[in-house]
């Protein structure tokens, strides 16, 4: 028997040194027995030893990380929540955009804080996110049914960016050569106007504000009207659209889907495309974001159409099976030619507010949209009583002249009220409010002596006297017609119903995720409590400044942590996804030139093996991309970026480069690049998608870039939501500053690229508590760790397939890439059945064919254990043996376990004609007996959904054909 008399070491240690472990040791994967394993493999003896080998000295940083030192989970959590309780929240009835909303409790328990939901990633592999592809599907189905067009795509950033992608989708429809005019609607909100100027600065393009009617002065390629106003006025939307396409334009609408429930649809008058928020259906405010932006169009335009389409398919089988379809990563097809950037979705917030729509129903939204406009319409009716003049036609808001102390007034008594530049004031009513806030706000506006019964009001509105909205302005449609939007009534249901989409989902709950530059860690509890929080959840972004000192405390603490971590002197938190903020990037260094009178500057240089996105966020400054070549070595071609620096001469604006870079490797010459690019003028962007193998070991600003943007979604440990939420703040040298993005809601000449101040402002708090619980040393080591598990893995698999890159000494950074190119000569296997097999195995797939065809770029980062690595290398190891029998001729090429992959529960049953057995297709290795993932259909047919394409919810005849629980 052991002895009992020895103590713990924890025992030993006076009380007040008794802290719960390190939060390092749980976001760090491998343990330091498990390290000491890794760098044996490696032959080095330290993470400091290995660093030294890899990152190239001149550039290594000096000295620790300024960040304040490590606290603990509980310790975090609670720091944090006494700078939430400086938020001060009131009823915000600002309206704007923004509103109060309840997202339904089994929606927050089960899917916003379920991590089997927020840490699955976009949905590339879709016979493993099936469930995801279904919810948004859903989405798209409740925005054309409630906009009344043909199709849909799963989410933008924002509102006011999707009316710029709007925009831009008319200019790529236009026809002629005439003025590249587009025509906005003065009464469109002003964050909405002023993303506009920024967008339509790049393109080229004049920007025209005017009144809606006054259109017919104009010859614009496009127009843009709001629906309702931003006073909440319902003007004649069909007449409107009349007049603008009798002067040739294509209209676009930006409306309320809450609206819309009641209102006739933009598309029933004769709208082309319409856009705008679904934050009212159950999204918290998040003083800005994240929220989904909805954008529909009519069918012709189904291939100019932003960002991601769902769209249906069949699978190997032939049975329905969804995908991502067409151009949904339309700027790594067309690049320097692509209207948009986007990159980065909402699809987590699609997802809510898709199942907030199921929750409800068509019945239960019209109950909410019909209860907001009666609050709406009871509080005007009093006005009017008294002699105040309101609107004759709104849904939500009511705009009237009131004394300026108003606003006071009502901050005082709990609300916030918004006042308009000419002295009056705007009240829009939300989910949240009842009949006690309009009697507050009528004593607020008329005293305690105004004598108003809200009942008698609403008696005089229900017996058929609210002109406010007759009869002629409601929709006759019926809405959501669609089973999905009735079968789930109950909230057992529902649960069930969430649970059957999350179960046929990949994510990281599952396993490792190795996808290359979109670094899949671990997004903590802890990290992820916060975003719940009212005080972070319920503030709208346009609340007195006052009301947010708890928000400003924590950008004013990321901001200097970020700017510490990244050597530059000054960040923005403004863009609200990575593209968002490569465009951010590039109009600073736009601006700038402009400052200094050398508005000539329009050449960008881009290294051949860079992101898409890069190219295309060039072509939306307007500058003209130039590509530089790389080496056989996979670097940037030092030699062809000098002599294309020196043919662009004094019109060099910028080059963007990845660093590491997108092959996976410390280059040694970046210093030599940057020196080069100022030398001949220019200014170096430096894409921070791999920022996770820098943190704490090398700095940005300090190697001679001059701005990057920072992919908080993956370094920073937001997550990636099954394709969104991102967020992209830019830093900046002190030099770039001044031209960082404005405020959405003044005008000045440094325009807005995001509706809200401050971007996505309700998930910062993940990135806070992940900075605040590593602290300097947590966050370097994570670095190194990220290092040491991509180079075991490069190791490990080197003796089976070609590593593509290695750097100076033979060692990759926090990713590698694998040569399969190979492969499909020895055996006719390409690097899509290697991924799809994958999944057999239980894995999602590497990142494919990017940056080069037929590999697969692989990144562990710091938080998967060696137990998961080893389990992927493993894998990886039985594919190549798989590929080794059909070399040998013991499966055919076109009948083998990897081209007929994945394999489904369906091919447990039934005929079985294959040369290999089933236990070999569904249990290739031990570990799939004890824990399965089953991907719920077969290879999914991509040629067939982009040929039919079909972005609705399946006929509604496969929903009365399939009980409920079947499916």
């Amino acid at each position: 028997m052991p002895s009992t008399s020895a103590q713990h070491p924890i025992e030993t240690q006076p009380l007040g040194q008794l802290v719960e472990p390190a939060f390092s040791d749980r976001h760090i994967g491998p343990a330091d027995a498990d390290v000491d394993h890794m760098l044996s493999t490696l032959g080095c003896d330290s993470l400091d030893a290995l660093v030294e080998r890899t990152l190239p000295a001149a550039i290594r940083q000096a000295g620790p990380l300024a960040v304040p030192a490590a606290l603990s989970e509980q310790q975090a959590l609670a720091a944090l929540r006494s700078i939430a309780q400086k938020n001060t929240l009131k009823r915000s009835l600002i309206g704007q955009g923004y509103y109060g909303t309840v997202m339904p409790p089994v929606v927050q328990r089960n899917v916003l804080e379920n991590p089997a939901w927020y840490t699955a990633y976009t949905p590339y592999q879709p016979e493993i996110a099936q469930g995801r592809l279904e919810s948004l599907l859903n989405f798209q189905q409740m925005v054309m049914d409630l906009t009344g067009m043909e199709l849909a795509n799963a989410s933008l950033l924002d509102e006011a960016t999707a009316a710029a992608e709007a925009m831009a989708v008319c200019l790529r429809s236009a026809k002629g050569s005439g003025p590249k005019q587009f025509f906005a609607d003065a009464r469109c909100h002003p964050q909405t106007l002023s993303v506009l100027r920024t967008r339509a600065a790049g393109f080229g393009i004049e920007l025209v504000v005017d009144e809606a009617a006054r259109i017919e002065q104009y010859e614009p390629f496009g127009a843009l009207f709001s629906y309702p106003d931003t006073r909440g006025e319902i003007g004649d939307l069909e007449s409107l659209i009349t007049l603008a396409k009798q002067r040739g334009a294509m209209v676009a609408v930006a409306s309320d889907l809450l609206a819309l429930v009641l209102l006739r649809s933009p598309g029933d008058m004769g709208a082309d495309i319409v856009l705008g928020s679904a934050q009212r259906f159950g999204v918290p405010m998040g003083y800005g974001g994240p929220h989904a932006a909805f954008f529909a169009a009519r069918e012709p335009l189904k291939r100019m159409l932003p960002g991601r389409i769902i769209g249906v398919s069949v699978d190997s089988r032939g049975e329905t099976a969804l995908r991502m379809a067409m151009q949904t990563r339309e700027q790594h097809i067309r690049r320097e030619r692509a209207t948009s950037n986007i990159c980065t979705a909402q699809a987590l917030l699609a997802n809510l507010a898709a199942f907030y729509a199921v929750y409800h129903g068509p019945r239960g939204l019209k109950i909410i949209a019909e209860r907001v406009h009666r609050l709406a319409a009871i509080f005007a009716r009093g006005l009017q009583e008294k002699g105040v003049e309101t609107p004759p036609r709104f849904f939500d808001t009511v705009v009237f002249e009131a004394d300026a102390d108003l606003g006071a007034r009502a901050e005082a008594a709990g609300y916030n009220l918004r006042a308009f530049a000419d002295g009056s004031y705007g009240v829009s009513f939300d989910e949240t409010c009842t009949v006690a806030d309009v009697e507050s706000l009528f004593t607020l506006v008329l005293g305690d002596d105004h004598g108003l019964a809200t009942d008698a009001l609403d008696a005089v509105i229900t017996g058929g006297e609210d002109a406010s909205l007759s009869a002629g302005l409601r929709r006759r449609d019926a809405i959501l017609t669609h089973p999905v939007f009735s079968l789930y009534r109950s909230e057992a249901e529902i649960t069930r119903y969430i649970r059957r989409l999350e179960a046929k989902d990949y994510s990281l709950v599952h396993g490792m995720i190795p996808l290359g530059s979109c670094t899949m860690k671990l997004n903590a509890t802890a990290e992820m409590l916060p975003v719940s929080w009212p005080e972070f959840a319920n503030l709208h972004p346009y609340a007195p400044i006052s009301q947010a000192q708890g928000y400003a405390q924590l950008l004013a603490d990321l901001e200097r942590d970020l700017a510490d971590i990244t050597g530059y002197d000054a960040v923005s938190m403004q863009p609200n996804s990575g593209a968002q903020g490569e465009y951010a990037g590039l109009l600073a260094i736009s601006r700038y030139h402009a400052s200094r009178g050398d508005s000539q500057r329009k050449v960008c240089l881009i290294p051949a093996s860079a992101h898409g996105t890069n190219p295309a966020s060039a072509a939306m400054m307007g500058m003209k991309v130039v590509i530089v070549d790389c080496d056989d070595n996979g670097n940037v071609d030092l030699d062809d970026l000098r002599s294309k620096a020196d043919t662009a001469g004094d019109t060099l604006a910028a080059c963007m480069i990845t660093y590491p870079s997108t092959h996976g490797v410390y280059e040694e010459g970046v210093q030599a690049l940057c020196d080069i690019v100022h030398g001949h003028g220019g200014q170096v962007y430096l894409d921070g998608a791999n920022l996770n193998a820098m943190v704490g070991l090398a700095r940005p600003g300090h190697i001679g870039a001059d701005v990057s943007h920072l992919n908080l979604h993956k370094t920073f440990a937001i997550p990636h939501g099954g394709g969104g939420p991102g967020m992209g703040p830019i830093g900046v040298r002190a030099h770039l500053a001044p031209f960082l993005p404005g405020s959405p809601l003044e005008e000045s000449d440094n325009g807005a690229v995001a509706a809200a101040p401050f971007g996505s402002a309700g998930i910062l708090p993940i990135t806070w508590m992940y900075n605040r619980m590593l602290g300097p040393d947590g966050l370097r080591r994570s670095t190194m760790v990220a290092i040491l598990s991509a180079n075991y893995i490069a190791a490990k698999l080197a003796p089976h397939y070609k590593v593509l890159y290695r750097g100076k000494n033979g060692l990759v950074a926090h990713e590698c890439i694998i040569d399969l190119r190979p492969l499909k000569s020895e055996a006719g296997v390409t690097e899509e059945d290697v991924a799809k097999r994958l999944m057999d195995y239980g894995f999602h797939a590497p990142t494919m064919s990017f940056p080069v065809p037929g590999t697969l770029m692989i990144e562990p980062t710091e938080s998967e254990s060696l137990v998961e690595v080893d389990r992927f290398i493993d894998a990886m190891v039985g594919i190549r043996q798989e590929v080794d029998r059909i070399v040998a001729g013991e499966w055919p090429r076109d009948d083998n376990p990897l081209v007929n992959a994945p394999h489904t529960q369906g091919d447990l049953v039934g005929e079985w004609h294959h040369p290999y057995s089933r236990e070999l297709a569904v249990f290739p290795a031990p570990s799939q007996r004890l824990q399965k993932f089953w991907p719920s259909v077969n290879r999914v047919d991509n040629v067939h959904g982009d040929r039919h394409l079909i972005c609705s919810c399946p006929d509604i005849s496969l929903y009365r054909e399939t009980p409920a629980e079947c499916r």
